[in-house]
């Protein structure tokens, strides 16, 4: 297996609220990787005394651990099972009913020599490369079908979207969320390679529009998860005009991950 993985907060001075990890099963016969994106809350308070770096890395550690030693479980109920763990770890000293209570994007993926299966919730973004080197991407986008007057304000955007029917759903603290994601097994026979992006690397496509989903596999896999984060950067700081990145922060976590199983 050969593996790369680039993550690069936004601001040095402020943690990094991604996570982001490659696990090789003991018996060598399959691996997983995931990939979180913390969601940075608004001022105001989340109604929980831990960080979002603080839960990223329980649930991230908790879906490393699940995914490789329980490969029967599917991913969507692996994601829950981390997700309830994580949740009673705080339940006892924090609101986890508040709409902001820490919470993260879901790239999930897991490979044995039959299959590869996948899971995507929210604006992560999952690539797939077949052997005839075509790129499939995985994308949950529920979120960017929603009109932009409708996430006009963080409060609006809490009351009538997040986790919410016919908004978007993140893993915070219900399990049940796990079933809203996009999930599905491909052949492993179709899979050269995978990639998993958070939505501050995949900037260079869906913000910048360097190029489409193929253009970044070649990328990654020619130059490098560096070269796609030092990339971004580049952007963001020409973007003087904020022509490209409008209301959005100029620079955002960014994390990619390249693997060839």
């Amino acid at each position: 297996m050969r593996t790369e993985l680039v993550s690069e907060p936004g601001d040095p001075g402020r943690p990094n609220e991604d996570f982001a990890s490659v696990a090789v099963a003991a018996s060598g016969q399959g691996g997983s990787l995931v990939v979180l994106d913390g969601v940075t809350p608004p001022a105001g308070g989340t109604g929980c005394l831990h960080s979002v770096p603080w839960y990223t890395a329980r649930l991230g550690g908790a879906l490393t651990e699940l995914t490789v030693s329980l490969p029967d479980v599917p991913l969507a109920d692996a994601l829950s099972r981390a997700i309830a763990l994580t949740a009673a770890r705080h339940a006892e000293t924090c609101d986890l009913s508040h709409p902001r209570t820490p919470q993260a994007t879901v790239a999930l993926a897991r490979w044995s020599p039959a299959a590869v299966e996948y899971l995507v919730l929210s604006d992560a973004a999952l690539l797939v490369e077949s052997p005839g080197g075509a790129v499939t991407a995985l994308l949950d986008d529920r979120l960017s079908r929603i009109p932009r007057a409708a996430r006009a304000t963080d409060a609006l955007i809490d009351a009538t979207l997040r986790n919410k029917e016919g908004g978007f759903f993140t893993a915070a603290a219900d399990p049940a969320v796990a079933a809203r994601a996009v999930t599905g097994v491909l052949p492993r026979a179709e899979v050269r390679a995978l990639a998993a992006l958070t939505d501050g690397a995949a900037r260079w496509v869906e913000t910048f529009r360097e190029g489409d989903w193929d253009d970044c596999f070649r990328l990654l896999r020619k130059e490098g998860a560096r070269a796609l984060v030092d990339r971004v950067r580049a952007l963001e700081r020409a973007d003087t005009d904020r022509v490209f990145l409008g209301r959005a922060k100029t620079h955002d976590d960014a994390t990619a991950v390249h693997v060839e199983p």
